[in-house]
């Protein structure tokens, strides 16, 4: 009998590959998603779909998991948002036998998870340990109590005010003058204890699929210059290259982090000139929305995630394909009348 896979959030950007890459090494697919099977696409792909209660809900999530699992027999659950990902943090946070889930979660360790999802936490990690640059920030709370007397006069713009633990560049704002930060200090107040303020660096956003087994301690990264976005940032068209020392960096934070399985590391390339000058943006611990793009440049980082939870280490890089990438999106006709593909 096939293992089942449950694959969360199949409305998402990676979910499509996730989904291929789990069918062709010959799992059972169950995939779920907030939103009804007829508004996605991917239910048509899955072996069996279910509406999903939103992870923002934790106890309601939980109960959904549990009831999910023990009726399709799921042996692994891979999460592809961070939504997911914080609500099975916290669970395991709370409860590290997660209420009798039998399921393995496929993700990094709660620690690792921790300074992912902490962009204050991350950024101490690393520049104390010296792996690369990073961008400090402030507390809005600070920023406002040392500079809202003076009207913001003595700070430098444009500056970036974004949740410590935000999520696909939600609630993030650019901010260009004293005006605008006067303004964000006070619509802001309330929560003003969950922002962080940074200086906004201009440049390329750099992506870097990273896939570790800390077994082995292998691990490979293949990396990606965002040449179009979408407004929560995921790629559209991007190229794909080859740089020896960024590839160095993120193996090396990688190690240091313990990451376990794929992530995404992001940077920004403030060079000028072709002098690449990389400074880190976030660790996000999931499949980025463009993780198809490394397995058409040469490397598959989904099957070789899943690899690192069977036990079975990761494959050695092969050579990777410089070369420009670019998505397009399909139309489908997902019927009318009744939904029957839901369970």
């Amino acid at each position: 009998m096939k293992q089942s896979v449950l694959v969360t959030a199949i409305g998402s950007f990676s979910a499509g590959e996730v989904i291929r890459v789990c069918r062709q090494m010959g799992f059972r697919v169950v995939g779920c998603d907030i939103y009804p099977a007829k508004w996605v696409a991917s239910s048509r792909d899955v072996d069996v779909f279910y509406p999903s209660v939103s992870g923002l809900d934790e106890t309601a999530y939980r109960n959904f998991l549990l009831d999910v699992c023990e009726r399709e027999r799921v042996s692994w659950i891979l999460p592809l948002t961070d939504v997911e990902v914080d609500a099975l943090q916290a669970w395991r946070l709370e409860d590290p036998g997660m209420g009798g889930l039998t399921a393995a979660v496929c993700m990094s360790g709660s620690e690792t998870i921790t300074w992912c999802r902490n962009k204050e936490k991350m950024e101490e990690f690393l520049s104390e340990r010296k792996l690369c640059r990073t961008i400090p920030g402030k507390w809005l709370t600070r920023i406002f109590l040392a500079e809202a007397s003076s009207g913001y006069g003595d700070m430098t713009f444009p500056q970036v005010i974004k949740p410590v633990d935000g999520r696909s560049s939600q609630d993030l704002h650019i901010v260009q003058d004293p005006a605008q930060m006067a303004y964000w200090s006070t619509a802001l107040r309330r929560t003003s204890s969950r922002y962080l303020v940074q200086p906004k660096i201009e440049g390329d956003v750099i992506t870097v699929d990273v896939v570790r087994d800390p077994e082995s301690g292998d691990c490979v990264c293949v990396a990606r210059r965002e040449l179009l976005r979408t407004q929560n940032g995921a790629g559209t068209s991007v190229h794909v290259f080859r740089d020896a020392l960024l590839e160095r960096e993120c193996r090396e934070i990688a190690g240091a982090l313990d990451i376990r399985g794929c992530v995404n590391f992001e940077f920004i390339d403030s060079g000028e000139q072709g002098e690449q000058e990389y400074c880190f943006l976030e660790c996000n611990p999931r499949f980025a929305g463009g993780v198809v793009f490394s397995r058409l440049a040469g490397y598959d980082m989904v099957k070789n995630h899943l690899n690192v939870f069977l036990g079975k280490g990761i494959e050695p890089m092969s050579e990777i394909r410089e070369q420009y990438i670019a998505r397009r999106y399909e139309e489908y006709c997902m019927g009318d009348g009744e939904d029957d593909t839901e369970a």
